[in-house]
């Protein structure tokens, strides 16, 4: 692993590759507490059915971009809401399908890019994702500009990420990681590589202050940072994730945010 510059091209091979080999190894890893028809933002295990920072869903077009196996998709459905999932990653969406005929809640699935997302303008009242698209792609500014564009206005716009400062600290959920060793201002990619040199996951890092430039340079007005506190009682570790160092400092930062309604 290193960081370095990636074109925009590797990335995105890399990307999709990782999630289509490793689909079936992160759903066996992590589908347990992801849940079938459930929305979970975080390893935190903060779940929208408590938070409700997508406000109420009812009768509402939304979109989740990075939607993986699109459990929170289909909880939304449950919701009364119409959802659509979209991926870059056909083995995440194979898992998608799989999971809609084990539950019986099925929603449209669409393999496409982030950056070049195929609706029209205006089609959705919600955009929404937990962990997707935004720390894969090279130009996540172009992506809060895509969400925009298909946002109605008044539309919400919502997502999850690894929190910046995380970024300080070795990928080590022990003790390991409670020691800064990078600077919070370096934006180089974390980058994991073949023998070959050649990048096989490429993740992005955006200090706090670029994410709410790119929220308002795409038009957006936001309305919350969450920071989910660790849970008492919650034990479990998701790869940096753990109770040593989430009853510490933050592990996600959730943005709320919404398209002004003129």
């Amino acid at each position: 692993m290193t960081r370095r510059p990636v074109g925009a091209a590797e990335i995105r091979r890399a990307n999709r590759g990782w999630w289509d080999t490793d689909a079936d190894a992160y759903q066996a890893e992590h589908g347990t507490f992801l849940g079938e028809v459930d929305f979970v933002w975080c390893p935190e295990g903060l779940r929208e059915a408590d938070a409700r920072l997508l406000g109420d869903v009812t009768g509402r077009r939304v979109l989740e971009l990075g939607a993986g196996a699109a459990a929170a998709a289909r909880w939304l459905a449950a919701e009364g809401a119409r959802p659509v999932a979209l991926d870059l990653s056909a083995g995440m969406l194979r898992h998608a399908a799989e999971a809609a005929d084990r539950t019986g809640v099925r929603v449209p699935l669409v393999q496409a890019d982030a950056l070049a997302l195929p609706f029209a303008d205006a089609a959705f009242e919600v955009v929404c994702t937990a962990f997707g698209a935004i720390p894969f792609v090279d130009d996540s500014a172009a992506a809060m500009r895509e969400v925009a564009r298909v946002l109605r206005p008044g539309g919400r716009w919502v997502f999850s990420v690894t929190h910046p400062m995380r970024w300080i600290f070795l990928d080590d959920p022990g003790e390991g990681g409670l020691t800064a060793v990078h600077s919070y201002f370096d934006r180089s990619p974390y980058v994991e590589q073949d023998a070959h040199g050649v990048a096989t996951y490429v993740e992005q890092h955006r200090t706090l202050g670029d994410r709410v430039r790119e929220l308002v340079g795409a038009g957006f007005r936001l309305l919350d940072l969450v920071e989910p506190e660790w849970p008492a009682g919650h034990e479990g570790i998701w790869g940096q994730w753990s109770p040593l160092r989430g009853r510490l400092f933050p592990g996600t930062a959730i943005f709320v945010a919404e398209k002004p309604a003129t």
